[in-house]
């Protein structure tokens, strides 16, 4: 850390990164997300894009990650890394920082990336956005997002200066009564934490994850830095339901408070017909009529259907907030 300052920006020059969370040698959908959408700011920023992927015996599903837009991925491997702990991943992801210097540095607001995000962005010394839903660095892009999707008034967007190339990174404020939107011009990496579900994942080509560059980066780590023991990993038995990636969600609220039950068999019975699943709103999970993974909303899962069907359900704006 004596020889790495993170104000000194104009060192920063190694691109923009994603960090690919695998499971157990499985890439999780919200790497795909990331990649994509890292692909468009790194050709804003006319940089090159990467992937970091951390693991045990992972180079084999490193090129795919190429299929989505990487142009390389910087592949860590021990078998100290095989299952998460907070202490191992941080350590090699800001090893690697200090030594390849991204100018950008994307994580999946996962269980895994809110906690790993907060952790690398406070040990380097340099901003972090939380659950952001939009991402810009051209400005006219940054403004078209907000004429469209903001209050403001159309001077104010037009005051915006034209060679800002931070990284506008915007997220849900106020319990998602405003969209705030977040830069880090002091500091490098800029670093953000991405809400699953909210980035449109490309079409997979195969050309280019055949031309992926993997670089197999040398982990200096050992158990003395690790100060959790993962001992068993255990899967949840129960099937948890894919809201993010359905085409179709049939939502139930407090409204069907009267007959709860009924309620939820209607929903159920309508998601079927439309080849859908059942959501709801918090007020549901926290009676106790739905789980969790059903929960649509800031605090919840951000859908993206073709159709989303809500059945007596406010329209509160934390619940909206889950769809903007």
């Amino acid at each position: 850390m004596s020889t790495f300052n993170s104000a000194a920006i104009e060192e920063f020059n190694g691109g923009v990164w994603v960090f690919c969370e695998q499971r157990q040698g499985v890439m999780m959908p919200t790497s795909f997300e990331l990649i994509s959408e890292g692909r468009k700011l790194a050709d804003e920023l006319g940089s090159k894009l990467y992937g970091i992927l951390l693991g045990d015996k992972v180079e084999g599903i490193a090129k795919e990650l190429g299929g989505y837009g990487a142009d390389g991925v910087y592949v860590c491997e021990s078998p100290l890394l095989k299952d998460y702990t907070t202490d191992a991943y941080t350590k090699v992801i800001c090893d690697v920082i200090e030594e390849y210097k991204p100018e950008v540095m994307l994580i999946g607001a996962t269980n895994i990336g809110r906690d790993l995000g907060p952790r690398c962005a406070a040990r380097l010394h340099t901003g972090l956005c939380a659950d952001c839903t939009h991402l810009d660095i051209d400005v006219p892009k940054y403004k078209d997002f907000l004429r469209s999707a903001s209050t403001l008034a159309p001077n104010m967007i037009d005051s915006i200066k034209e060679d800002d190339r931070n990284l506008k990174m915007t997220r849900p404020a106020f319990g998602g009564h405003l969209m705030a939107t977040i830069i880090c011009p002091r500091f490098r990496p800029q670093m953000s934490t991405v809400r699953p579900g909210v980035m449109q994942t490309q079409a997979f080509n195969e050309e280019t994850a055949a031309k992926t560059v993997l670089e197999k980066v040398s982990v200096e780590l050992s158990e003395a830095d690790i100060h959790v023991d993962v001992k068993e990993v255990v899967k949840s038995a129960k099937k948890v339901v894919d809201l993010i990636g359905a085409d179709v969600v049939v939502a139930v609220g407090r409204g069907t408070s009267a007959d709860p039950k009924r309620g939820l068999e209607i929903a159920e019975e309508l998601a079927d017909v439309l080849g859908g699943v059942v959501g709801g709103s918090r007020a549901t999970i926290d009676s106790g009529w739905l789980s969790a993974d059903h929960q649509v909303g800031q605090t919840g899962k951000t859908v993206h259907p073709k159709v989303y069907i809500a059945l007596g359900i406010s329209g509160a704006i934390q619940h909206k907030a889950g769809m903007q």
